[in-house]
């Protein structure tokens, strides 16, 4: 959900995660978990899977995230699909993919162990039809460097923040149910420090510097575009509702768009 930049850094990291140490058939089997984290994730991809026919819940959301000042003008389900599908070729998978490769860890394997300990995570990349502890999840699994979009969209709910900052902690003293699935992800052993640290800095309205990492993409201005785009909610949000609205269009729109049109990008803009 969102754009997990990653580490700023393109060397190896330290090895001393399960994620880096132990091999395939291990990691398999710590992603996937024991019966208890098998049911809990059946339960949220279910639970997912109706909020994708909630209009209602839908609009409650958007109408939480406008009042907070992170919308300005609604998009369509239609173009809140092909927004997302565009942050996600444009730049979620090639900036994983090149994080990834930098750090000597298969990116198919990789997409497959987020895919066994959470689902839920995989399907819904923007995050609005998301549970409050999915997100949290994703946040938890996937090493990011400006996570910002995912607190902003934390926001749709009322202990969002609360839940995460909670979440985040438990995972630093090795105390979250969670701990064994996400430590067969997570391959930066100070991730969670670090993000335990980000998060206290947002709640106290010191947001963190935006922090960039070195790599190849950064040569190519179209990534660069469709990063500072995506970067953060307001940003994704602007970027959908300037697209078309008939899904015709939209479709053809995509088809023929095959990088990130420099005229598509949206400035971040004050919250």
């Amino acid at each position: 959900m969102g754009n997990p930049v990653t580490s700023s850094t393109s060397r190896p990291v330290s090895s001393g995660t399960l994620r880096q140490s132990a091999g395939p058939l291990r990691l398999l089997k710590e992603a996937v978990g024991g019966p208890r984290q098998v049911q809990a994730k059946a339960r949220r991809f279910v639970r997912t899977m109706r909020l994708y026919g909630d209009a209602d819940e839908l609009e409650r959301r958007l109408t939480t995230l406008q009042e907070r000042g992170y919308i300005e003008r609604r998009p369509t389900r239609a173009q809140l699909i092909f927004g997302a599908l565009d942050m996600v070729r444009f730049v979620i998978v090639p900036a994983a993919r090149d994080y990834y490769e930098s750090q000597g860890i298969d990116f198919n394997f990789h997409q497959v162990l987020r895919f066994l300990d959470d689902p839920v995570s995989v399907i819904d990349p923007t995050g609005f039809l998301s549970e409050r502890d999915t997100i949290i999840g994703h946040v938890m699994q996937v090493v990011h460097l400006n996570p910002i979009y995912d607190l902003q969209l934390l926001e749709m709910f009322p202990d969002g923040l609360d839940r995460l900052e909670a979440d985040v902690a438990a995972m630093v003293d090795g105390t979250h149910e969670r701990a064994g699935t996400i430590g067969a992800i997570v391959e930066d052993p100070a991730y969670h420090g670090r993000l335990l640290e980000y998060v206290r800095n947002y709640r106290r309205g010191e947001r963190p510097a935006d922090m960039v990492r070195p790599s190849t993409l950064r040569d190519d201005p179209h990534f660069v575009a469709a990063e500072r785009t995506f970067a953060a909610l307001p940003g994704f949000v602007d970027y959908c509702a300037a697209l078309p609205t008939s899904p015709v269009r939209l479709l053809a729109r995509h088809r023929r768009t095959k990088r990130f049109p420099m005229t598509a990008e949206i400035r971040p803009r004050e919250t």
